[in-house]
């Protein structure tokens, strides 16, 4: 399983990221169909299918450093643009990755999408990831890294003590959602079976994962999570969990006591859930080379950024050349200098000869000769 290592980059308010697992068998080919559909349905502006390696190679136009490399792992880069309100312009990347070491059964394909918005993200907006995921019961694209966990459904706890504990600590230490613990005060009927997920807006839909305890579970929960999170489970109520690398954090205030789960909307759930949601975090190490990669291996030009982008290096080739050209001319006048003074301590000779008497008086000695006349390129004082 991937590891949470927290960088000390905080996550921009620009920028919306998400890792997960699709453990079907053509996951990149779901997600080819999902994007010729919404381009031709006029929802992207556009879109691109690239291969890793290609996607990291370095032009003459279009340099790119280790950032932009997806890594050995990598087997399919994707990447789309689309606009949003008042004309907002959204990019993206998602790249799919074969698991670590060998692939065991039912793992799937790992894959991690990066977008950023050209303002602050509004979850009002539609979330990326059904921009290259078909919004599908029957792709399952939306599986936690952490097993047995998965987006837009309730996923139920563990009824093993240690297999609860070891839940818990995954999902706060390695998993890129947000997560949410629901005890059921009593079981619910079909309504209330309903994820609560289903209540938020489209761009926070798909970064909350709902876990729901039992009737029964209510004391074995809440002595796990006191004893793994320092967090309490209330009884019919719920908790948005903190995150190991997470922003400061107020057990209090993100417990809700009471929640009906009766089909109606928990606005006070919902409203902690957003709350909890746009705190500033710690960007795992991963998400922010997935973000750096965006900003700086993006493929996806329109006509004027590539014009742009071209004359920028136009320029930037002109001022090496320039720089180059001044280097070159102030070698030569120092090289020249050097010939002069070399000249002067040996009388005009090709080799030096041996220093008539009194000659060091007179001229100096070789060594000041020399400094002199590179002195000449020093630059004066300040």
């Amino acid at each position: 399983m991937a590891k949470n290592t927290a960088s000390s980059t905080t996550a921009p308010d620009t920028a919306w990221l998400g890792r997960g697992r699709h453990p079907g068998p053509e996951p990149e080919q779901d997600v080819r169909r999902n994007l010729i559909a919404l381009k031709a349905a006029g929802v992207l502006d556009d879109f691109l299918d690239l291969d890793p390696v290609e996607a990291a190679r370095a032009t003459v136009l279009h340099p790119r450093d280790e950032a932009a490399d997806p890594g050995p792992s990598a087997r399919r880069l994707f990447e789309a643009r689309w606009r949003v309100a008042d004309d907002v312009t959204v990019r993206a990347q998602l790249t799919t990755y074969d698991p670590e070491g060998r692939r065991k059964e039912g793992e799937g394909v790992t894959w991690v999408l990066a977008a950023e918005a050209e303002q602050p993200w509004d979850a009002r907006w539609p979330s990326p990831a059904t921009m290259f995921w078909p919004d599908s019961d029957q792709v399952p694209w939306d599986h936690d890294t952490v097993p047995d966990v998965r987006l837009r459904t309730t996923n139920q706890l563990p009824k093993d003590d240690d297999e609860l504990r070891r839940r818990l600590r995954d999902c706060t230490r390695e998993s890129w959602f947000l997560h949410v613990v629901v005890h059921e005060a009593m079981t619910p009927d079909a309504k209330g079976q309903q994820p609560i997920s289903t209540f938020l807006p489209p761009g926070l839909r798909h970064r909350v994962v709902e876990h729901r305890g039992t009737p029964e579970q209510a004391q074995i929960a809440d002595f796990a999570m006191k004893r793994e999170l320092g967090v309490r489970m209330p009884r019919g109520g719920a908790v948005v969990l903190p995150t190991a690398q997470g922003p400061e954090y107020d057990a209090e205030r993100f417990t809700v006591r009471s929640v009906f789960l009766d089909g109606s909307e928990p606005a006070e759930l919902l409203d902690r859930i957003k709350e909890f949601a746009a705190l500033p975090r710690p960007l795992p190490a991963d998400a922010e080379r997935a973000l750096t990669r965006l900003r700086q291996g993006w493929h996806l030009l329109t006509p004027d950024e590539e014009l742009a982008h071209a004359q920028n290096m136009v320029t930037k080739y002109a001022e090496a050349l320039d720089a180059m050209t001044k280097s070159r001319d102030l070698y030569r006048e120092a090289a020249e200098a050097a010939n002069a003074a070399l000249a002067e301590v040996t009388g005009g000779d090709a080799a030096a000869q041996p220093a008539a008497p009194g000659s060091a008086k007179a001229g100096g000695s070789p060594l000041g000769a020399l400094t002199k006349a590179f002195g000449r390129f020093r630059e004066p004082k300040k």
